[in-house]
C-alpha cells in the first residue's frame, strides 16, 4: 500500500502521517526530509542557493525514486502535487489524500511553527494570510485531484481508515 498525503504547508501531513503509518503498520517518510538527506542541504538552503524551479526538479526526482518502494505513508511537500506532473504520478502509484484546511487555520499553525519555510519567510500575519489564500487558490486545482479529501482540523486515523473504498 502506498499512501500520499498532500495539502498546504502546515496542514499536518508529517505529524498525521506518522500516526497513520503506525496505525497501518507502514513505513513513514517525509519528502522534504528525503530531499534534505539526499542532497545534504536544507530546503531553505536549496531555495537560497539555487531557486524554486531547481528545487521542484529535485523534489520530482526524489518522489519518482521513492515510489518504487511499497508499504509507506509519504508526506509530500505542499507544492509537490502542483509541479512536473507529480499529481498524476502520485495518483497512478497509490492512494492520495488531501488534508484540507482554511487559510486562517493554516496561518495560525504556520505562525507557531518552528520549521523554516522559504515561501513565507518574513511575512507579517496579514501578509501570511493573503499569501496562503492566494497559494491555496492556485493549488486547489491540483489538490482536488486527490482520491480522498479530509478536513485537517482534529483529524484522526479513523477518519482515513473508515473512508469508503479505503482498504488497508
Amino acid at each position: 500500500m502506498k499512501i500520499f498525503l498532500i495539502g498546504f504547508m502546515g496542514s499536518g501531513k508529517s505529524v498525521f502521517g506518522k500516526k497513520l503509518a503506525k496505525n497501518l503498520g507502514l513505513e513513514f517518510a517525509d519528502l522534504d526530509e528525503l530531499i534534505e538527506q539526499r542532497y545534504r542541504m536544507t530546503i531553505p538552503g536549496i531555495f537560497t542557493r539555487f531557486d524554486e524551479p531547481l528545487f521542484r526538479d529535485l523534489e520530482s526526482k526524489t518522489l519518482k525514486d521513492f515510489i518504487i518502494n511499497d508499504n509507506f505513508v509519504l508526506a509530500c511537500g505542499g507544492g509537490t502535487p502542483c509541479f512536473n506532473n507529480n499529481m498524476n504520478i502520485i495518483n497512478e502509484s497509490g492512494i492520495s489524500i488531501y488534508i484540507k484546511m482554511n487559510p486562517g487555520a493554516l496561518a495560525s499553525r504556520l505562525t507557531k511553527s518552528k520549521t523554516k519555510r522559504p515561501l513565507i519567510a518574513g511575512l507579517t500575519t496579514e501578509e501570511l494570510y493573503d499569501k496562503i489564500s492566494g497559494m491555496l487558490e492556485s493549488r486547489e486545482k491540483y489538490y482536488s485531484l486527490a482520491k480522498f479529501t479530509v478536513e485537517g482540523i482534529n483529524l484522526k486515523t479513523e477518519d482515513i481508515t473508515s473512508l469508503p473504498g479505503f482498504k488497508s
